[in-house]
C-alpha cells in the first residue's frame, strides 16, 4: 500500500470508489432512482477531474498492487456548517469496505494531518451522517470532537449530519 497524490488519470477510479462507497454506506435497503440518479450524477469522473486540477483541493489516494483502495479529499476553502471551524474540510474520505481495518484510513488521514500541519493549519472538520456509527467511532478514535450538527441535502430531502472538527493546536 502507498498513499500519493492523485492525477487526472485517477478520476475514474475515484468516482467508482465514491459510488460504491457511497451506496453501500447509506443505502441499506436497496436502491432507487432518485438515490441513484444523486450518485451517478455527483460521483463523475468529470467532476473529479475538475476537483483534481482545483488548486484549493488535495486529494490523496491510498494505492495497492491492483489499484486505488481508498481515498481523502481536502478542501481549504470551505464554510463550515458552524461557527468556530477553520475553513478546511475533509470533504471526501471513502475506503473501500473490503479494505477497512487494513489501517488505509488511519494512514489517510495521519498524511492529511501532517499536510495540514506543514500548511500551519490549526484545525479540520468534516460531517458525516448521523446514523454512520462506524466512521463516526473511527473520527472520535482519531481525536475529533463533535462540535455541531447540519443536515445533507438532495433536492428537498435532508438528512442529519454530525460536524466534527480536529484541532492541530
Amino acid at each position: 500500500m502507498s498513499l500519493r497524490r492523485a492525477t487526472r488519470s485517477d478520476a475514474s477510479s475515484i468516482a467508482a470508489i465514491s459510488i460504491e462507497v457511497w451506496i453501500g454506506t447509506y443505502l441499506r435497503r436497496g436502491v432507487n432512482r432518485f438515490f441513484a440518479d444523486f450518485a451517478l450524477n455527483e460521483f463523475t469522473p468529470a467532476k473529479i477531474e475538475k476537483q483534481i486540477s482545483d488548486p484549493r483541493q488535495f486529494i490523496l489516494v491510498s494505492e495497492n498492487e491492483e489499484g486505488i483502495d481508498g481515498f481523502i479529499r481536502v478542501s481549504s476553502d470551505s464554510t463550515a456548517p458552524v461557527a468556530g471551524c477553520s475553513d478546511t474540510e475533509i470533504a471526501t474520505f471513502y475506503v473501500q469496505p473490503r479494505h477497512h481495518g487494513k489501517g488505509i484510513g488511519k494512514r489517510l488521514l495521519e498524511a492529511v494531518f501532517q499536510q495540514c500541519r506543514d500548511r500551519a493549519e490549526t484545525s479540520v472538520w468534516l460531517t458525516t451522517n448521523a446514523e454512520n456509527a462506524p466512521a463516526i467511532a473511527f473520527y472520535l478514535s482519531r481525536g475529533f470532537e463533535q462540535v455541531g450538527e447540519t443536515h445533507f441535502r438532495i433536492d428537498d430531502q435532508k438528512y442529519l449530519n454530525k460536524v466534527y472538527a480536529y484541532s492541530f493546536t
